[in-house]
């Protein structure tokens, strides 16, 4: 069982985190998605040499050989960064082989957290969360946890199974923002993952360039200060240095409860 989605003591990046049963992760991360050969590699060693500390692949995203090579070559130690990977629904099946060839091409003995990326066949599939908790049980991962599930598939996982997910990494971004749904997951101890921050969200609206201006910060850096205010982890996916950079750069600032209010309406 998750200990639940309270924020922990910052880490030494200034970037907070939250409580995972295997260890806490970090709320601001590097998403990979659509990075591919060198870009991804490059991506990965400039976020780690900035100060990243958690980094999201996938195996249906191909690049986790890349992934690797970036951990094996930063001065960083992998003990210090949290890695995510995930299991493709057409691996259904085949959990154990697609985690071993994960962990082979990551080139670590396990990683932080690992998720059903979709309902196998759309459906909460609880055989499949069965090996999960078996292959967590052995080590080969820290924590586990689901993505682009519903919160009724969610429980249907922790009434079969008898375990409930960790994680749940949907899309998310102020322009989804749902309150229900995030008042949901974290009534469960599920700790709500975002991806997709900024193509979700109207990055010119009002009260993105209003609020910037009070903190003398970018829309962008908005939208991420809004996810750890929150709670939310998430992870912006970029391949450009300045922009890994400036997406870091959120530490030195925090929404007024009255501008997350605002933000939060952006989701209607």
């Amino acid at each position: 069982m998750t200990t639940g989605p309270s924020t922990s003591r910052p880490d030494l990046s200034g970037i907070p985190t939250a409580t995972l049963p295997g260890g806490d992760i970090p709320l601001l991360g590097l998403g990979t998605w659509q990075s591919e050969g060198d870009d991804a590699y490059r991506s990965v060693r400039h976020a780690l040499d900035v100060g990243y500390r958690h980094v999201d692949t996938a195996t249906g995203y191909g690049n986790e050989s890349q992934v690797g090579r970036a951990l094996a070559e930063s001065s960083v130690d992998r003990a210090d960064v949290f890695v995510t990977t995930k299991l493709p629904p057409d691996a259904a099946g085949k959990e154990r082989e697609t985690i071993e060839a994960s962990l082979r091409d990551l080139g670590t003995e396990y990683v932080d957290l690992w998720l059903i990326h979709w309902p196998p066949s759309g459906e909460a599939s609880p055989w499949v969360w069965e090996r999960f908790v078996e292959l967590r049980n052995e080590g080969k991962v820290r924590s586990i946890g689901v993505s682009n599930y519903s919160v009724e598939q969610v429980d249907i996982l922790s009434a079969q199974v008898g375990e409930t997910p960790a994680v749940d990494q949907i899309p998310w971004s102020p322009a989804d923002y749902d309150r229900k749904v995030a008042s949901e997951l974290a009534t469960r101890g599920v700790v709500l993952e975002g991806y997709s921050p900024f193509k979700r969200t109207d990055l010119d609206a009002p009260v993105l360039a209003e609020v910037a201006e009070a903190h003398g910060v970018t829309p962008t850096q908005v939208v991420l200060r809004w996810h750890l205010d929150h709670g939310f982890v998430v992870i912006p996916k970029s391949v450009t240095p300045e922009r890994i950079e400036a997406n870091f750069q959120v530490t030195g600032f925090s929404l007024t409860p009255e501008e997350l209010a605002a933000v939060d309406a952006l989701g209607g």
